[in-house]
């Protein structure tokens, strides 16, 4: 694992055990049996052992739920209401597209995304760069996204050893939003999967 990349896995069987390693370069072991035997033995090497309820990396609820006429009824309804708003597009787990959506691109958009991709709909980027730069806490671990002088999209993993490069690399950008890499705290507006074209939803995320 390219640890030091924002490379992250879950290894799972079942409810019985599970090890996530996770963008924060935490390793979270889960079991179904008592393990203070393996507790005591991991501090007696030297580390440190804190006992947890929930993995923040536990895999997200499944969507099925499908991208159909009443989803986009709800997404302009969110624009007339917002003036704006981000969608990220996964065709594939780790590959994203991001779009800032208006009422008058909405239909463009909608006609280019890809087959069965994630659809996640999120509060739009805020033009003042600076202040999501200050808004950041003292420690994170964040995926920031950002807008080009270009008009393209980017985003990168960062955390705060990295606030000065992070800077420098938004320094011009139009706007720019920091969403949380745990998944309880990265609750959509809107999120469905596309189904295929004869409405069938295939692709269950």
């Amino acid at each position: 694992m390219l640890r030091e990349q924002g490379a992250w896995c879950r290894l799972e069987t079942g409810d019985a055990f599970a090890v996530h390693v996770g963008w924060d370069q935490y390793v979270y072991v889960g079991s179904d049996r008592p393990c203070a035997e393996a507790v005591a033995r991991t501090r007696e090497l030297g580390l440190f052992a804190e006992r947890i309820g929930d993995s923040p990396y536990v895999a997200e609820p499944e969507v099925t739920e499908a991208a159909d006429e009443s989803f986009w009824t709800s997404v302009r309804a969110e624009l007339v209401a917002r003036r704006g708003l981000l969608l990220e597009e996964t065709p594939v787990v780790n590959a994203t597209r991001w779009h800032r959506l208006t009422t008058e691109n909405l239909d463009a958009v909608r006609a280019g995304l890809g087959p069965r991709a994630l659809l996640t709909v999120r509060p739009d980027l805020r033009p003042d760069v600076g202040a999501v730069l200050t808004a950041l806490p003292s420690e994170w671990h964040v995926e920031f996204v950002w807008e080009t002088q270009e008009g393209t999209i980017r985003d990168v993993i960062v955390d705060e050893t990295e606030c000065e490069e992070l800077a420098a690399l938004v320094a011009d950008a139009r706007a720019a939003c920091a969403l949380s890499l745990y998944t309880d705290e990265r609750t959509p507006l809107l999120q469905a999967a596309l189904p295929d074209g004869d409405g069938v939803l295939r692709a269950r995320w």
